[in-house]
């Protein structure tokens, strides 16, 4: 399951993140690739030691990961710190799948879901497009700025190249508590089916079922 959320920041957000990027220290993006991806891998990470940048890394979080589209697809255990990638003229991001554990100590977790967002308008920049590889054949992602693209871990992807202009996103992986990703679409289905039923017709008795269902179904399932 792949999904893309729209909106997940303002404007008046968006405008002051690229400012505090503009002013912040990159890196080559290599440091914090594994042995193999460092073949493919060409771009720059933002450098985070306190001030602005934590500031930033933490303003962001919270508004993709409180966002009910982004709790609803991907029911959050935990999540790693964010990282700030910039691509400019002639990097790229070859194919790769991300590593299976990340972190260290009790931010260890497993990645079971992978999330890319968009800061910079797509009109801005040429090339760039984040493409997954599925059996229905590789999709390419370019967003407007401030929307996300949430996708599993497991999925074979890369970056093309940017041929002009800088993309500038924000990355980062999840461990759900529902580790299996056809249990978490299920469970996306039958929450989105209720919402609905919900604004059209308030809370019924068909409502009150599926609130069952659904919580049911996560006892089930759910992994802590």
């Amino acid at each position: 399951m792949i999904i893309c959320i729209d909106q997940i920041l303002t404007p008046e957000q968006l405008e002051r993140i690229r400012n505090t990027l503009d002013g912040g220290e990159f890196q080559d993006g290599r440091s914090t690739a594994g042995w193999h991806a460092k073949l493919v891998k060409n771009n720059e990470q933002l450098k985070v030691s306190g001030g602005q940048a934590e500031g930033l890394r933490a303003e962001v979080e919270k508004a993709l990961t409180e966002h009910p589209l982004f709790q609803m697809a991907v029911r959050p255990a935990k999540v790693t710190p964010l990282i700030f990638s910039r691509y400019r003229d002639g990097m790229t991001y070859g194919n790769h799948v991300d590593d299976p554990v990340m972190g260290r100590g009790t931010g260890r977790l497993r990645t079971d879901v992978s999330f890319t967002l968009f800061l910079d308008d797509p009109d801005s920049y040429d090339g760039g497009e984040l493409v997954t590889e599925t059996t229905a054949g590789e999709q390419s992602y370019k967003l407007p700025a401030g929307a996300a693209v949430i996708y599993p871990s497991s999925t074979l992807h890369r970056v093309e190249p940017v041929t002009r202009g800088q993309r500038r996103v924000a990355i980062g992986w999840a461990q759900s508590t529902i580790r299996e990703p056809a249990q978490r679409e299920v469970l996306f289905d039958l929450d989105t089916a209720r919402r609905q039923l919900f604004e059209r017709e308030g809370k019924t008795t068909e409502f009150d079922l599926l609130t069952k269902s659904l919580a049911n179904l996560q006892r089930f399932w759910t992994e802590i």
